[in-house]
């Protein structure tokens, strides 16, 4: 299966996001993808300005993100995973990652388990953190987890999703730039990808604030394709499950646990 990875720059105009994702959407499948995936905030960058005036924004961009995204999925044939701010009414918005089937039907949505309250930031402070592990999807036979950005440094996470069979875990991220975090965004997705032997579909914003090298990592941890960090772009790899298969069969790290984990899983 082909899958495309897409690192953009989102700002406060969900229209001129909206346009970004058409446009990346048309490319990815000009080029053959069956799945893309966005980035975190893909919908709309939760700047200062915007946090105050969320409620009011999400009513009418949330409904729209979410048809957009079923119109390009059944236009293109094409499976789309993108994240957004998604109205909570008992509180603050959930940080959403929508999963959409080339059909337009919706595969899943996962809320952000872990807020990003680390390095002197409080997404907390605005976001509703999920309670719910991430799902997983299939798209084309292939098993899909979901994780969002900060959930990258919670490796207990993507073992539950190994635990369910995933081949490929797609990671939707606005990686806040800083001192030595390029270096931490570089060793964790490799990571993940090495400790579950499975492909990684790491995909992140680029702006002032945000560090961009998404990239696209087989489960070896092998770099296949890969962005800076300050340009919009794709790249593009073809899932190989033989691959998958091989490189489970010379690390069978899996099989050779002897400490299980326990998950509630509703």
């Amino acid at each position: 299966m082909r899958v495309a990875v897409v690192q953009t720059s989102p700002g406060i105009d969900p229209d001129a996001n909206f346009a970004t994702i058409r446009r990346f959407t048309a490319e990815a499948s000009e080029q053959g993808a069956r799945l893309v995936v966005f980035p975190e905030e893909a919908m709309l960058l939760a700047d200062d300005g915007i946090k105050p005036r969320m409620p009011e924004i999400l009513s009418d961009a949330w409904p729209r993100f979410e048809a957009l995204l079923r119109d390009l999925a059944r236009e293109h044939r094409i499976a789309l995973i993108a994240g957004g701010y998604e109205p909570n009414p008992e509180g603050q918005p959930f940080n959403t990652i929508l999963a959409v089937g080339a059909d337009g039907g919706e595969l899943a949505r996962y809320h952000k388990m872990h807020t990003y309250d680390a390095f002197a930031y409080q997404e907390s402070a605005y976001v509703t953190p999920g309670a719910l592990l991430p799902p997983v999807v299939d798209v084309e036979g292939i098993r899909v987890g979901i994780a969002n950005c900060y959930d990258v440094r919670f490796p207990e996470l993507f073992r539950s999703l190994a635990d369910r069979g995933v081949d490929v875990i797609s990671l939707s991220a606005a990686w806040v730039s800083g001192k030595g975090k390029e270096e931490h965004w570089s060793v964790l997705t490799r990571a993940r990808a090495i400790e579950n032997v499975s492909w990684l579909l790491a995909s992140g914003t680029v702006g002032p604030d945000s560090a961009g090298l998404s990239r696209i990592i087989d489960p070896l941890g092998i770099v296949v394709a890969g962005l800076n960090a300050h340009d919009e772009g794709l790249v593009i790899a073809d899932i190989d499950p033989e691959r998958t298969r091989s490189a489970r069969a010379m690390l069978p790290a899996l099989e050779n646990r002897r400490i299980e984990l326990a998950y509630s899983v509703n």
